[in-house]
């Protein structure tokens, strides 16, 4: 999955300091695309060196080089570079490189959309002593936001519910949904089930968890069991596809990176 990128290391502690030449210097547009090269079939980042920002804001570190973002959005441009969508650099490349532009992308989305104090509307400022951002007028702190989700395999007898959204991401999923207001992670996945599928669950059983930075995510995965004969009743509106699908018949997804993946893997498999 994204985050398994052992035996480097992500260092997600805050620091308060400033950048160096050799820093990575991590750019996004308005629209939230990454500014990105590429060297040995690996994505290349800017760094200190090739870009002059008073803005830059210490995200993280991988290993022993350190990332910071350009939080100014001043449309830099850097010849060999291009912007990039999160999902195009999915779509062709892996390892930490982009588990790296996935966590900075989940910040940079926190520091795009909280540039203004809820309570009183007033300019906020970077915290210095955490990973926040404090209103220097009325004191509200605002902190990263994390949205809970949960990634589904339904079982019945030697098969998997396998979807397809009807919308975005093309290729072959598993029910999944985000958690609401005053419920469990187990009570979101009998009713994310039920809703998109009209199957009933039961024998809810954790699996893994997994960062998601694209949606600002923590994905949590489950296996239950389908609750009778499994009737699907599909949800037109959310799937264009819900069927039971043999073990040896499941496609997987192109890449390795979700949960997903490696959860339709693991019952095709018969580890599950």
């Amino acid at each position: 999955m994204i985050q398994d990128i052992y035996p480097s290391r992500l260092d997600n502690s805050f620091r308060n300091c400033s950048m160096n030449e050799d820093d990575f210097l991590l750019v996004f547009d308005h629209e939230g695309r990454l500014l990105t090269g590429e060297q040995d079939g690996n994505i290349r980042f800017t760094s200190g060196c090739d870009i002059e920002s008073d803005a830059a804001v210490y995200l993280f570190s991988v290993d022993d080089r350190r990332y910071f973002l350009a939080s100014d959005k001043a449309g830099y441009t850097v010849q060999g570079f291009e912007y990039r969508t999160i999902r195009e650099l999915r779509d062709r490349y892996s390892g930490k490189e982009l588990f790296a532009a996935f966590t900075a992308y989940h910040l940079n989305k926190w520091y795009a959309d909280n540039r203004f104090c809820g309570r009183c509307g007033a300019v906020l400022s970077f915290g210095e002593k955490e990973r926040s951002l404090v209103c220097p007028k009325c004191g509200n702190t605002v902190y990263p936001r994390i949205n809970p989700a949960v990634i589904v395999g339904v079982i019945k007898d030697n098969c998997l519910l396998i979807t397809r959204y009807r919308r975005g991401y093309a290729h072959n999923a598993l029910v999944a949904g985000f958690t609401e207001i005053g419920e469990t992670l187990e009570e979101t996945v009998k009713r994310e089930v039920m809703e998109k599928t009209g199957v009933s669950v039961k024998n809810i059983r954790y699996y893994r968890s997994q960062p998601w930075g694209m949606a600002q995510d923590i994905l949590v995965g489950f296996y239950c069991d389908a609750v009778g004969d499994g009737d699907i009743r599909m949800d037109e509106n959310e799937l264009k596809y819900a069927e039971w699908v043999e073990r040896g018949d499941i496609i997987l997804q192109p890449g390795s990176a979700s949960l997903t993946n490696e959860m339709m893997r693991a019952f095709r498999d018969n580890e599950i």
